[in-house]
Formats: structure tokens, C-alpha cells, sequence
């Protein structure tokens, strides 16, 4: 396991869902005991650190990401105590634990909002958020044209007063941070966390806290996942010059703790450089490397992205981060079962034409020994090491996320990545938890999913994960550099110190270099020992 202060630099981190991952009381919903309880098996499974997602007090109209208290536990999770114990045992386990911190938006329930809503316009209490007067007569319409990232207005009225601003759901008002309170709050909100043990923060919408100072108007669709043009300035409410300041005054904070505390950036900016950005040496750590995760699955568009990745990383001295799936995107071993390149709306419903599940699988597998075999830090969303699928026939009565709503039901949302995950295919609520209730429904093909399955089983996804991390460790290849071997339109090839990486994009079967030893394969050789269509290879030459 890493030991050393850049422990991150070439970690693979599993990132936990709380909520869907283990159910310690049978309540239905996956808690902090639980988590603990199954630490043990990512220690098999051979991951360095966890990340979790957030589990503070909270309403819950995102799952979470409406803090309504940063220094505390949801009883639906457990309770402080129970963090102390997780990160302890974690540790024990040789485990790095990093937590989600939410900075863009508190959850409308919090303290300082809710002093905001009984105070008049003006007042010290409103100017923790970005609060207006509207336009038109008698202040009717929002200040601006700004959309909400879960669709409509992203600026919501009070009863005949001012409108306040939420890029996301109504229930997340936006924070000024430009206010120094707002700054000496999170700051020691960090500390807190350090104090007690966490290892390092993935810091949510990390792009978004600076807004333009006058507002300016942006027509364009709301989007946090993407789809900005990498040309011209960016939009008036992401990727602000100011969010640089707040995390060198963040770093200068994790560098006086001892282990390598770190911080992660999820930040969907474009081009690459300007990404790397937030990461240079006296920022963040790491960043979320997006568009590797968006480009398809294409040889020629997965060269350009990872070359143009290392590039932009390595001229400020930070490691490059690989990740194909994520609580907010479609789990990959669905996404990869469509026709390449076929443009869609976030998330997969019943009515909506479905993946080829087998197609999916065969891919997702390969592409996870090609992102294994890069130099830099791997991101790994609980499940995909049991090859779990999108949930794509969800019930619409059941769905939770915002977008889902806010949309006017046009985006099916997040909740089909989210389902509680399989642990014993015979157990009630396939292992997640003591009884038969899950917050979401499970899907019946769960039991083929379930670890006891495939634990020990030749062939299974989990194995090929566990192998997979194991030789990862063996060769160094988190540390080494990439080196591009002759490829074809069809075949993306390279090495990494002593090891060969080869994935066949194309139809027909391609052969190995001569004397090649095989390590590992995504899926059988044929008959001759040649590279069938969508398998990666890694082996010795």
C-alpha cells in the first residue's frame, strides 16, 4: 500500500456511494456501520483509499448534496462516533479515507440560511448567499438569465421580496464567497476533518464558488457535466480566476497536517489546460479527469485524450486521474453497450432503447484494463468490480434525483447508477442489507451480479479487477511512463515500464507480438492465441 506523502499520486481510490452500499440495520438505506463492516473486502479487492460521498445532516432533496450541517453525521447514517470508528478501521486496514466536502451550496435548511430568509435585504445574514433584487416591475423578474443545472430558473423568489441564486436544486442556495465568513467557515470546517483522521477532500463542483461579479447574462443551456466549448472565456459562473486564491489558502491548511493530506477536484473545465490548473503545486492535488471518461470508445479519440491529459498534467507537475464511472453518470458497462458515439440524455428509463448488456460488459471490462495499465491515480465507483449495469428499467415512481423533476421528467436523472449494490445473490436485499428493504428498488439480474458469486470464480468481473490491481501494484504501472507501440485504426497499444497493453477496437482478431508472455486478458484468447474483438491485453515482451 502507499506509504510515502504522494501516497495519491499513483493510489487507485473506490469511491462509496453511503447510501447504496451496505445497510448495517435493515432500515433500507446503507449507513456508516455498514460501510465499516465491509472495508475488509475493498482491502481484497486491493484499492488504497475510499472516498465517500456525503453523508452529513441533510433533507436529502440531492441525495445528500445539501449539507445542512458540515461538522456532523445523518442519523440515517450513524452518528459521529461511527465516523470516528470507519476512518480508524480504515486505517488499520492500510486504507486512505477522503470525504466529500460540498462548498458551492449549503442545503436551504441550513442554520445560515435559514437566519438568511428571517433577516431583511441587506443584512449581514443574506450576504453569506447571493441574494438580489429582481428586474421588471416591482422586482418580478430574476435578476438574470442564469439557468439551474436540474432545469429551470436557477434563481428563486421570496414571498414578494428578493430572489436568491441556486444553480442546482432550490433547495441549494448558492454561498457568496467572496465573503470572508464564508471563507473562515470552511476552513475550519476542513480542520475539523482533519482532526479527525480523514485522509483528504474530493471537493464538489470545485469550479463553480466565484461567480462574474456583475452577473452577466449566459443564454446558453445549464450544464455541469460537460458540453462547454473549450474556445473563448468561460461561462459567467464556472471557472472563475477567484477559486484559485481559496485553494491555495486550503492547501496551505492540508500541508500543516503529516501523511499526505490531499484534495480532489471535481471540476468539469475545458481544455485540459486549463484544468490542470487546479492542480498545480501549491493547489489541488488531483482532478477528476472527465474527459477521458466522456471520450467514446474510439482508438484514435482515446490516444488524443490521454496524450493531451499527461501533457496538460505533467507541465504542472500533478498526476493524471483515469475514471469511467461515477455517481453521476451512467455506469459504463451500460454506457459502452450503445452504438459508439450515439448522443443521449443523462440516464436510461424503460421506454428509452436499452444497452446491449452483453456488449456493455465485454467493453467495460476491457476498458478498465486499459485505464489500469496508465500512469497516474484510477477511480473506481462501488460495483463496477462486479461489472453492475445501469438499473435502465427503474419504475418513474421511484426516482429521486432533482433532474429528474426540475426537467419536467426529459432527463431520466441519476438514480439508475445508484441502486443499493448485490453482496450475497440468495440474502434478502441481495446482502445490502439485513432485511428486504433498499431505498431503491434492486433489479432481479442482481443475483448474477452478487460478490459471492464471483469470488474465486475464474473469469468473473470481481477477479479480473482483483488481478488486475494486484499486477498493477507488481509492475509499478501507477508510476511508470507510457509509450506508444505501433497501432492501427483498430488497435490502441502501449507500454508501461516491462508491461504491453493492447485493446482490439476492431472486428477481427489481432495477433501478439512474437515471445509475448500474457499476464492477463479482459476476456479469452481465441483458438490461435490472437486478440479478439473489444479485449485488452496486458502482457510481458
Amino acid at each position: 500500500m502507499p506509504s510515502s506523502e504522494a501516497w495519491w499520486r499513483d493510489a487507485v481510490i473506490y469511491q462509496i456511494y453511503p447510501r447504496s452500499f451496505a445497510d448495517s440495520d435493515g432500515d433500507g438505506m446503507g449507513d456508516l456501520p455498514g460501510i465499516t463492516a465491509r472495508l475488509p473486502q475493498l482491502r481484497r479487492l486491493g484499492v488504497d483509499a475510499v472516498w465517500l460521498s456525503p453523508f452529513y445532516p441533510s433533507p436529502q432533496h440531492d441525495a445528500g448534496y445539501d449539507v445542512a450541517d458540515y461538522r456532523g453525521v445523518d442519523p440515517r447514517f450513524g452518528s459521529l462516533g461511527d465516523a470516528d470508528k470507519l476512518i480508524t478501521t480504515a486505517h488499520e486496514l492500510g486504507l486512505k479515507i477522503i470525504v466529500d466536502l460540498v462548498p458551492n451550496h449549503t442545503s436551504s435548511d441550513h442554520v445560515w440560511f435559514q437566519a438568511a430568509l428571517n433577516a431583511e435585504p441587506g443584512s449581514p445574514e443574506r450576504e453569506r448567499y447571493i441574494f438580489r433584487d429582481g428586474k421588471g416591475a416591482g422586482g418580478n423578474e430574476p435578476p438574470n438569465s442564469w439557468q439551474s443545472v436540474f432545469g429551470g430558473s436557477a434563481w428563486e423568489r421570496l414571498p414578494g421580496g428578493q430572489w436568491f441564486l441556486h444553480l442546482f436544486d432550490v433547495s441549494q442556495p448558492d454561498l457568496n464567497w467572496d465573503h470572508p465568513e464564508v471563507r473562515a467557515e470552511f476552513l475550519d470546517i476542513l480542520r475539523f476533518w482533519l482532526d479527525r483522521g480523514v485522509d483528504g477532500f474530493r471537493v464538489d463542483v470545485a469550479h463553480g464558488l466565484i461567480k462574474d461579479a456583475d452577473l452577466t447574462d449566459w443564454t446558453s443551456p445549464a450544464t455541469v457535466l460537460g458540453g462547454l466549448e473549450p474556445a473563448g472565456p468561460p461561462p459567467p459562473m464556472w471557472d472563475q480566476e477567484g477559486v484559485h486564491e481559496i485553494y491555495r489558502q486550503w492547501r496551505a491548511v492540508l500541508d500543516g497536517y503529516p501523511g499526505g493530506r490531499i484534495l480532489v477536484a471535481e471540476a468539469w473545465v475545458q481544455p485540459e489546460e486549463r484544468l490542470a490548473r487546479y492542480v498545480r503545486p501549491d493547489e489541488m492535488h488531483q482532478a477528476f479527469n472527465f474527459p477521458y471518461l466522456e471520450t467514446p470508445w474510439k482508438p484514435a479519440e482515446l490516444r488524443a485524450v490521454i496524450d493531451s491529459s499527461l501533457a496538460a498534467n505533467s507541465s504542472v507537475g500533478a498526476t493524471t486521474t483515469w475514471v469511467l464511472s461515477n455517481h453521476d453518470v451512467v455506469r459504463h458497462a451500460s454506457r459502452l453497450g450503445f452504438p459508439i458515439g450515439e448522443p443521449r440524455k443523462p440516464g436510461i428509463g424503460a421506454d428509452d432503447p436499452q444497452p446491449d448488456t452483453g456488449l456493455g460488459l465485454r467493453r467495460a471490462r476491457a476498458a478498465t484494463l486499459l485505464m489500469l495499465a496508465l500512469p497516474g491515480s484510477a477511480y473506481l465507483y462501488q460495483g463496477e468490480e462486479l461489472g453492475l449495469p445501469e438499473h435502465t428499467t427503474l419504475a418513474d415512481e421511484y426516482r429521486e434525483d432533482p433532474a429528474w423533476e426540475r426537467s419536467g421528467h426529459a432527463e431520466k436523472g441519476r438514480d439508475g447508477c445508484r441502486v443499493p449494490i448485490p453482496w450475497e445473490a440468495d440474502a434478502p436485499s441481495y446482502g445490502f442489507g439485513p432485511t428486504d428493504a433498499s431505498w431503491l428498488p434492486q433489479p432481479a439480474v442482481w443475483s448474477e451480479y452478487a460478490l459471492d458469486r464471483q469470488v474465486d470464480v475464474p473469469g468473473s468481473t470481481y477477479e479480473l479487477y482483483r488481478s488486475a490491481l494486484a499486477a498493477r501494484r507488481e509492475h509499478a504501472l501507477g508510476s511508470g511512463v507510457l509509450t506508444w507501440s505501433d497501432t492501427s485504426e483498430k488497435v490502441l497499444s502501449f507500454r508501461n515500464g516491462d508491461l504491453l497493453a493492447l485493446t482490439n477496437f476492431g472486428a477481427e482478431p489481432v495477433g501478439l507480438p512474437s515471445g509475448a508472455r500474457v499476464l492477463l486478458t479482459s476476456e479469452p484468447l481465441d483458438a490461435d492465441g490472437r486478440v479478439p474483438s473489444d479485449v485488452t491485453v496486458w502482457a510481458v515482451v
